[in-house]
């Protein structure tokens, strides 16, 4: 059994005699059984978060994937949050689109194109949260292949030429 002795001292006062008193003993094995009852309750009741991961598909090569220009969506997003979109290789007729206008875009053209794969041309000026919401709405909308790259010169051109810039 676990415990602890208290015995007091003894002082030796002049003429004075403290009575000698016997020890106290606090048996401790309660409060340890306790302990281990709580460490164990709570062992068991915890409830353990799986680690959130996301599946990332890499080329093979640095050549990339030929994808069809028919099923390609552009989204080009500059450093405040100004979001450009483009369907295929025509860049020149950049649409320029509000963020919470975004996922009922991306829903219909999934609807209308079921092989849709986006491209996330995102400026290395924008917020890393800007590109976390974005990747969010795309997978609110369903749109399972997507690609993310920053912004080229040639897009900088043409973000500000639609900007009017």
């Amino acid at each position: 059994m676990a415990g602890a002795d208290v015995v007091e001292s003894k002082s030796h006062a002049k003429g004075k005699k403290k009575k000698k008193r016997a020890g106290v003993r606090i048996d401790m094995t309660p409060m340890v059984d306790v302990a281990m009852l709580l460490l164990t309750f709570f062992m068991f009741t915890t409830v353990f978060n799986k680690p959130q991961t996301m599946e990332l598909n890499l080329p093979p090569d640095e050549k990339g994937v030929e994808v069809a220009a028919s099923l390609l969506l552009t989204l080009r997003v500059a450093p405040n949050l100004e979001i450009f979109w483009s369907m295929g290789d025509k860049d020149s007729e950049l649409k320029q689109i509000a963020f919470k206008e975004l996922r009922p875009l991306l829903i219909e053209r999934l609807r209308t194109i079921p092989k849709l794969i986006t491209l996330v041309r995102i400026d290395r000026e924008a917020k890393y949260n800007d590109m976390v919401d974005i990747i969010d709405e795309l997978n609110l909308a369903n749109i399972t292949k997507f690609s993310i790259a920053p912004i080229k010169d040639g897009d900088k051109k043409l973000l500000k030429k639609a900007m009017g810039g």
